[in-house]
């Protein structure tokens, strides 16, 4: 059972109220103070300070001081008055646990409040930062969308003024063809006049050889039959023509296979769709796959890959059978970092390279290596060195693909970090 301290000392103001408690040598961490508007306790084994105060105070305000083995309290009356005594008398022991019951039970529910306003406090900053950074994300994704919008805008103007030129290279051309034709006319024209004028001396000649005797009339008739051509003969041409030489040995050769090649390119370049809105805008050149491949590629040589994506995607919906339009948009989207695309783009282009002839070799091995490629900037790397070995295979004595297929296999066994 605790030791009650009995000798402690208080003095008051009309405001507040002062109590030093010795620690009679208790180390003053080892000290327990709970204090509430009624009462106020000091737990220090083996002794226990307990006083039922005279009055409320507001417990909040009070405070209290642990220094040279004394505990100082200050305590803040609610009311400004002067106390009889420190502690209320009469007193039991059943009223002292009622006291003491709901003392614990108020400083329960101020405790619990607290924890309560803690947890809103964070929850609002919480949700305050989580504003923050859905703003700071939609700042970023609208800079993003007016960057795409701003290079779509430049490569429409591009678009736009070469187109202008194109039209006034036209121009151009009409004016002087049209110059051409009248200066060519008049030529006519002129040569026709010099012929009216010698055909009229000519028959001025006539008339005066004529009264001239029968002499001159035998000569004349002579020269009016020389003049006159012959009829031309008939006959026939007969044209052979030089069968096509595919660069493989007979003993190696795919004849068949090549055939079926060319015979599926004819077939591609026949095949287009018309029924595209944006037809009705462009000029009939540029209806035309392949200028808009040409168009494309220029684009690429100039480093504008969101406008060379947008002229092989025109080519495209015109005309789907092209491998070419696949394996060009692909090398695009790898320099954009559209890793999948490039793959998707890659696939559809060897799926139109068959069958595998020396024609499209060329085409298929860089097919292959831009898959290769789009595979490992994936880190998918096993993937990538079966598209490089597949390169490899159509062309063994390519060096270059031969280093880039010997660091990702030692990628794979580990003896380098990356590709």
């Amino acid at each position: 059972m605790p030791l009650q301290v009995s000798d402690y000392s208080w003095q008051q103001t009309e405001t507040a109220v002062f109590i030093s408690v010795p620690l009679r040598g208790v180390c003053g961490r080892d000290a327990d103070v709970f204090c509430t508007e009624n009462y106020l306790k000091v737990n220090f084994p083996p002794f226990l300070f307990e006083v039922f105060l005279y009055a409320p105070i507001d417990d909040e305000s009070s405070k209290a001081k642990i220094g040279n083995d004394v505990i100082v309290f200050t305590l803040h009356k609610k009311e400004a008055a002067v106390w009889e005594t420190l502690s209320v008398s009469g007193v039991d022991k059943e009223m002292m646990q009622r006291i003491r019951e709901k003392s614990i039970l108020q400083a329960q529910e101020r405790a619990k409040e607290a924890t309560e306003a803690k947890a809103s406090a964070r929850r609002e900053d919480q949700k305050y930062t989580l504003n923050v950074m859905m703003k700071i994300e939609e700042e970023e994704r609208k800079k993003i969308e007016d960057m795409k919008e701003n290079e779509r805008i430049k490569a429409t103007k591009e678009l736009e003024a070469w187109k202008e030129h194109q039209r006034k290279a036209e121009e151009q051309k009409r004016i002087q063809r049209k110059e051409k034709l009248h200066h060519q006319e008049k030529q006519i024209e002129e040569g026709k006049k010099l012929k009216h004028k010698s055909l009229t001396r000519n028959s001025a000649s006539r008339n005066l050889a004529t009264k001239g005797g029968n002499s001159e009339d035998i000569f004349f008739e002579k020269l009016k039959d020389d003049s006159i051509p012959a009829p031309r003969s008939v006959g026939s041409i007969k044209i052979n023509f030089t069968p096509r030489v595919f660069p493989t040995a007979l003993r190696e050769s795919q004849v068949a296979e090549e055939e079926e090649w060319l015979h599926k390119q004819a077939e591609a370049r026949r095949v287009m769709n018309t029924d595209i809105p944006e037809l009705c805008d462009l000029k009939e050149e540029e209806k035309n796959p392949d200028w808009l491949k040409d168009k494309g590629n220029k684009l690429f040589a100039t480093e504008n890959y969101l406008a060379a994506i947008n002229a092989y995607n025109l080519a495209i919906r015109l005309n789907n059978k092209i491998p070419l339009l696949y394996l060009n948009r692909a090398a695009c989207h790898l320099k954009l970092k559209n890793l999948h695309k490039a793959i998707e783009d890659s696939s559809k282009a060897l799926e139109l390279l068959t069958p595998p002839v020396a024609d499209n070799a060329n085409a298929r091995m860089k097919a292959h290596v831009r898959r290769g490629t789009a595979f490992c900037q994936l880190e998918l790397y096993v993937e990538g060195l079966q598209d490089y070995e597949a390169a490899l295979k159509i062309d063994p004595s390519n060096k270059i693909v031969q280093n880039d297929a010997e660091k990702i296999r030692n990628i794979i066994q580990g003896t380098e970090l990356k590709c």
